[in-house]
């Protein structure tokens, strides 16, 4: 696709975002599946419910421009789903494979928070209202979601997974 206005730059940002999105869906159940702390499941299985509607809501701007998210690949979310997923394959304790999770998580809802604020951004500048707004749902759910994995990574997983450190570096 040749990118020859912003309304170009906005469509392939949507396509992306669509890819980006689709690829969380069919990562997070093994995310879920791999972490030990209630909490952390728990918050990822909302994620994911949430993120089956973030899909919905890009296939519903698509219809309202009268396109098609196509086939593009996100490269970006397909980096950033590898790198968890290697976290995911490493033999590590419950505790620390939670706080890996979460660190894999937060780089997934950092790239979307971006790619979130720039699409809504766009889509304000094109006079896309309704987009705008429903843009701007999915960006509030990735930036609450980012603030809960933190909550939980702060009030018990970080600690968790530092105790097995101190009794490690006591036993030396």
């Amino acid at each position: 696709m040749k990118l020859r206005s912003l309304h170009d730059l906005y469509v392939s940002n949507l396509k992306d975002l669509y890819s980006a999105e689709s690829q969380i869906v069919k990562a997070l159940p093994k995310m879920i599946k791999n972490a030990s702390a209630p909490d952390l499941q728990d918050a990822l299985q909302m994620h994911l419910d949430e993120t089956r509607e973030h899909v919905n809501r890009l296939q519903r701007i698509f219809e309202e421009m009268d396109s098609s998210p196509g086939r593009k690949k996100c490269k970006g979310m397909e980096g950033l789903i590898e790198e968890g997923q290697e976290i995911i394959g490493e033999l590590a304790e419950p505790e620390v494979m939670d706080a890996g999770i979460i660190a894999a998580a937060q780089k997934v809802e950092h790239y979307e928070i971006s790619g979130y604020g720039t699409a809504r951004a766009y889509a304000r500048l094109l006079n896309f209202e309704q987009a705008a707004d429903l843009l701007g749902q999915t960006l509030e759910e990735e930036t609450r979601a980012d603030a809960k994995l933190t909550e939980i990574a702060v009030s018990e997983v970080n600690r968790q997974a530092t105790n097995g450190e101190h009794e490690a570096m006591t036993a030396r």
